[in-house]
């Protein structure tokens, strides 16, 4: 998906992959890459990437759609509905499918449900881990029930391909044996 659009007021946005909070004028001209619950990725004329928070919308001419405010109730499968919909800024793939998630704890008490995820990023560096872990504070928060969120980023293990389903290996152009402990080039598909 690549909609043009001209930025209708200036907004703040997050670069990409830096994580470096910047202003975006309005009339600068973006191409919107991705278009997830929590967020817009843009590209800028010159090639910059951006997130735009969905709080932000109208800047490009989005009407948000209102979120209910009915929470939708707390299940194990309904925790990884949630992540599902949290998607890396620079990647059309998911979080879980990506293999970014690396545990997912549940437990219950009094208050209620108490989620501890441990979670990666595809490169140690990435300037974006404060937004995927904010995303998915917030969307897991989301669900009736639960108490806590807590939310860690860890390198250990590193990610690498092979931590990738195999939806997300093809829909990414890989070969599904890319990663499993080879060292061949990914296989783009034509």
């Amino acid at each position: 998906m690549t909609d043009r659009i001209t930025l209708l007021r200036d907004c703040e946005a997050t670069q990409i992959p830096t994580g470096d909070r910047e202003r975006l004028r309005a009339g600068t001209v973006v191409a919107v890459q991705q278009r997830s619950p929590d967020g817009y990725t843009v590209v800028v004329e010159l090639g910059s990437m951006y997130r735009i928070e969905s709080n932000d919308a109208d800047a490009l001419g989005i009407q948000q759609q209102g979120r209910s405010a009915e929470k939708k109730p707390f299940s194990e499968e309904s925790v990884w509905e949630q992540l599902r919909s949290v998607f890396d800024p620079e990647i059309p793939v998911n979080i879980v499918d990506l293999g970014l998630i690396y545990s997912c704890a549940i437990t219950k008490d009094e208050e209620g449900a108490h989620v501890d995820i441990k979670m990666s990023l595809t490169a140690p560096g990435c300037g974006m881990a404060e937004v995927l872990k904010r995303d998915v504070e917030r969307r897991l928060s989301s669900l009736s029930g639960v108490a806590e969120v807590t939310v860690e980023v860890v390198f250990d293990p590193p990610w690498h391909p092979g931590c990738m389903s195999d939806e997300a290996k093809l829909q990414l152009g890989f070969d599904l044996d890319y990663g499993t402990g080879d060292s061949r080039l990914p296989i783009v598909k034509s």
